[in-house]
């Protein structure tokens, strides 16, 4: 196989991988045939043969001469949805063979080669002309076309610019329906890091980039928006529309007018970011450019009925963790996902559970629990009442408050229940007595979630979890990640005393040491779990686990990932362990604690001898002689 065409294989194989290609042949969404293979579509075959082989040059309008030899597009694929619909694919080995100026060169570059086609099948299908080149997805050349049957123009389907689409979310572009996507970490990630490295390039604030993103997609809500925006020529109209856009996806619920004005005020501040403004819209790193890419590669997998995993919530964690490398420029320190869900499950979330969290940040816990909730949801209204219902918090900081309503409303919360105050402040605690529903029923709060800000001068981490624990009824169970300090009995005496005097410990997990690891915190962890209202017994043992292998292992550019698909099992039997409060040698111990002892397993628990290696060995070694180097015991002769 020649040198080029063994490049150009790269690019088919993207384009396989990007359309979900399983095989060529019959495929869930249609059939593949690939570089001349004949079909047995006879107006397929009849009009590649009257295009043949690709002419070194040739205008679009003419018709005069068909080109010598056999036709041969990398793919033609039928749709089982639509008959009358084809799509014709041709790719090039370099964004240099991209497309010629006037179309005119279907032999050497891809648009003009996959134009030329179209006009020959168009005089029998609907025609969906797809041209890809290069070899580098983070820098693919991807235009697509829409030719309707026997007309003489065609059109371009702008969204889907330097966007490899499945077959038939095509299909669903041209039919103006929404486009929807499997969940993808590798293309989450990827989006995250192409739109922050964009948006540092436009020299937009860190405060103010989440905030601009959660407008985006609030704006992407309204269906008139969604079909309109790529139609406006100035910085300022298509601005304008996304505000009025916000506001009508806001005024569709029942939040508060107040609270509408903070989150189109803070995503107006866009305006000041000059170069930004004077990006033209139908250029890279444009406010037309960051909408396209949220429609089309996130907003996708939000939409997906089959997806289980909240993606917008990933999106989320992955792009803020870019903000100065983590969320500290924001004052947030994200709380890993799988510890989220782990949090969760911990305290029993489920669909009648209601949930607070005063330190709510960003909202991720309270974004979990309402995944949890969600997937046990099945009787009408029910997944309704609980956005309206079920999900409450405090947040001091004014953006990161605004961060977190939209959060909540991306995901159609229609009733935010996140108030802007200061969790220590009489008033604010004030908004959570004699609670009412959307029914005018009393809303008990059973559940709480809590990463409380660490090492603050006025309060410190035990007292945010006392200040929730008030807050629940009596029984009600709080899943709080704190700093190991926080479990260690010679601090924060007073403060440990008053909340086994009020409350019981049920279990303390310590967590792995990078669990935190490019999140904006470095600290070891620990989670606690207590129930409120019930003093603590130190003649009834507590549980403890030593969690410190969660299977995450870290990666370039993505930080700590599941590479090996360990963490499922781990937290089955790490959650299989604690409700069965099992002893096990090296991961587990149960033991009688007061105020005044140690709250961690490493205090209690046995060592499994057999699990240690030479390895283990030689790392203690090692660790041991970098610390006494450190403190100048050891010195060169």
């Amino acid at each position: 196989m020649p040198g080029n065409q063994k490049i150009e294989r790269h690019t088919e194989n993207l384009a396989e991988k990007e359309m979900k290609i399983s095989g060529y042949g019959e495929n869930v969404f249609g059939y593949v045939y690939v570089q001349g293979e004949t079909t047995p579509v006879s107006a397929i075959n009849n009009a590649l043969k009257a295009a043949g082989g690709k002419p070194k040059e040739c205008v679009l309008d003419d018709y005069s001469k068909g080109g010598n030899g056999k036709a041969a597009p990398e793919y033609i694929i039928t749709l089982k949805k639509d008959l009358n619909t084809i799509i014709v694919v041709e790719c090039k080995n370099s964004v240099k063979k991209h497309e010629s100026p006037g179309f005119s060169r279907p032999k050497d570059f891809a648009a003009d080669g996959v134009l030329y086609y179209a006009k020959y099948l168009k005089n029998s299908f609907n025609v969906i002309a797809v041209a890809i080149s290069g070899t580098d997805k983070t820098s693919l050349k991807v235009n697509a076309y829409y030719w309707v049957q026997n007309q003489d123009k065609y059109t371009e389907l702008v969204k889907s610019r330097d966007i490899i689409l499945e077959p038939e979310n095509y299909l669903k572009l041209v039919y103006g329906e929404k486009v929807q996507k499997a969940y993808s970490l590798e293309e989450i990630s990827q989006t995250a890091i192409s739109m922050h490295d964009s948006l540092r390039i436009n020299k937009m604030t860190e405060k103010l980039k989440p905030l601009f993103v959660a407008g985006i997609l609030i704006a992407l809500q309204d269906d008139s928006f969604c079909n309109d925006y790529d139609k406006f020529t100035s910085f300022s109209s298509l601005l304008s529309s996304c505000c009025a856009a916000i506001e009508n996806v806001l005024n569709g619920g029942e939040i508060e007018e107040k609270k509408i004005k903070e989150i189109k005020g803070k995503f107006k501040e866009i305006s000041g970011v000059i170069k930004l403004r004077e990006t033209p819209l139908n250029q890279d790193n444009s406010l037309g450019w960051y909408i396209n890419q949220l429609e089309m590669k996130i907003k996708p997998m939000m939409d997906y009925v089959g997806n289980t995993i909240d993606a917008l919530g990933v999106f989320y964690h992955e792009f803020i963790s870019y903000s100065s490398g983590d969320g500290n420029s924001l004052g947030i320190v994200l709380t890993p996902p799988h510890l989220t869900e782990f949090m969760a499950e911990l305290i029993n979330i489920d669909k009648n559970s209601k949930v607070i969290d005063i330190c709510c940040g960003s909202g991720t816990f309270l974004v979990t629990a309402m995944g949890t909730m969600f997937k046990q949801a099945s009787a009408p209204g029910e997944i309704e009442y609980i956005r309206k219902n079920n999900l409450y918090g405090i947040e001091q900081d004014s953006d990161i408050h605004t961060l977190a309503l939209a959060n909540m409303i991306i995901r159609k919360d229609g009733k935010s229940n996140i108030v802007h105050g200061d969790c220590f402040n009489k008033d604010t605690i004030a908004k959570f007595s004699n609670l009412k529903d959307t029914n005018n029923q009393p809303v008990i709060l059973n559940k709480g979630l809590l990463n409380p800000p660490y090492s603050q001068k006025d309060h410190c981490e035990l007292e945010f979890v006392e200040q929730e624990l008030s807050l629940l009824c009596q029984g009600g169970l709080l899943a709080v990640v704190c700093p190991m300090s926080c479990a260690i009995g010679t601090k924060f005496k007073d403060v440990r005393e008053r909340l086994m005097k009020n409350n019981t410990l049920k279990a303390v997990f310590s967590m792995p040491d990078e669990i935190f690891n490019g999140n904006g915190a470095s600290t070891n962890v620990c989670v606690m779990v207590w129930e409120a209202g019930y003093k603590h017994n130190p003649e009834i043992s507590t549980f403890f686990g030593y969690y410190k292998d969660d299977g995450f292992v870290k990666r370039k550019k993505l930080g700590r990932v599941d590479v090996y698909g360990k963490w499922k099992e781990i937290k089955k039997e790490w959650l299989r362990l604690y409700r069965e409060k099992e002893v096990k040698d090296g991961i587990s111990v149960k033991h009688c604690v007061t105020h005044k002892d140690e709250w961690l397993c490493e205090a209690y628990m046995k060592t499994d001898y057999s699990k240690l290696t030479e390895d283990d060995f030689q790392k203690t070694l090692n660790n041991y002689l970098a610390y006494l180097i450190k403190e100048g015991y050891v010195y060169e002769s």
